[in-house]
């Protein structure tokens, strides 16, 4: 009997992933995972499932030739893809049994809904998630700094981030909206475009109902007017991990969402992009510093600039 399935395999370069993941499903793959290692985080492979009768040789060819121009603008060539034929199983199984337990910073433990925590970390802040596909898991280096970030805020402020009002413009699986709460936010504002992305969230924020207190979460599909209505004031921290092009093109709506006495978290950017955003930031009356990196991605923390009197 003939496989239902392709699985393929191919080792993913930290720079090439937003535009892997991008790409993949605009051609209409949609069943991806990225797996790695907690110890060995820029270590990544990329794995997908494909049904069989849909892609033939050809199919699977002209894939790869797709994808060979994502690498020019790094000079990187990308890497070969390694397919397998794959039984008729649940393909979301065999994607679970790449995720693993990942201790992202100082204090929280980002875990697979369906695992333990193992005893090592079992003093870490749990955050169970199930992001369902590759809505984010918080193994890739822009959302680390965002958590990371997150996490330094709270302990600047004894621990907890008490008392403060956050939005998060983009929000994926929910893995940042969470750490905020996690983390003690009084009040968080979160929206996606993609209804998929919010009923992640919806769906995660629902495994970790005991721990954060669910009433302090609204959740919608759509950009930052939908959130500007969501979150009623402006916020006092803004968390945005999103590529640099669309952070640019939402910039003049920041001060719609983000108080004059707020602070913003910018990731999703490449380092050799931060001087451009920093600029066009400016010009809509923000001042923004590229604050922490790893490997080609950066952050960069986003204040109102001064009033000249």
């Amino acid at each position: 009997m003939a496989a239902a399935l392709w699985r393929f395999e191919m080792a993913m370069p930290p720079p090439l992933e937003e535009s892997l993941l991008w790409k993949l499903e605009n051609l209409g793959v949609q069943r991806l995972a990225v797996r790695h290692r907690p110890e060995a985080p820029t270590e990544r492979e990329l794995v997908g499932w494909v049904a069989a009768a849909d892609w033939p040789a050809e199919r699977r060819t002209a894939l790869e030739v797709a994808l060979a121009p994502l690498g020019e603008p790094f000079a990187l060539e990308v890497p070969p893809l390694r397919w397998f034929p794959q039984d008729d199983e649940d393909w979301s199984f065999s994607w679970k049994r790449h995720w693993c337990p990942d201790p992202v910073g100082e204090q929280l433990l980002i875990l697979p809904a369906w695992l333990e925590a193992p005893p090592e970390h079992a003093e870490r802040r749990q955050l169970r998630l199930d992001p369902g596909s590759a809505f984010g898991t918080g193994s890739h280096p822009t959302t680390r700094l965002c958590l990371e970030a997150l996490e330094g805020l709270a302990s600047s402020r004894l621990g907890e981030l008490a008392g403060l009002r956050v939005a998060d413009l983009g929000c994926g699986s929910g893995v940042l909206s969470l750490a905020a709460l996690l983390f003690g936010a009084s009040a968080v504002a979160a929206v996606d475009t993609d209804i998929l992305a919010v009923s992640a969230t919806g769906n995660n924020a629902e495994l970790n109902a005991s721990a954060l207190g669910l009433e302090r979460l609204r959740v919608a599909q759509g950009s930052v007017e939908v959130l500007a209505d969501l979150q009623g004031p402006p916020a006092d921290l803004l968390l945005c991990n999103i590529l640099a092009p669309v952070i640019e093109a939402l910039a003049p709506h920041f001060a719609a969402v983000l108080a004059p006495s707020g602070q913003g978290l910018l990731s999703g950017l490449l380092v050799e992009q931060a001087p451009r955003l920093e600029r066009v930031l400016a010009q809509e009356g923000w001042q923004a510093r590229l604050e922490a990196r790893q490997e080609h991605w950066g952050l960069m923390s986003l204040r109102r600039l001064p009033t000249v009197a």
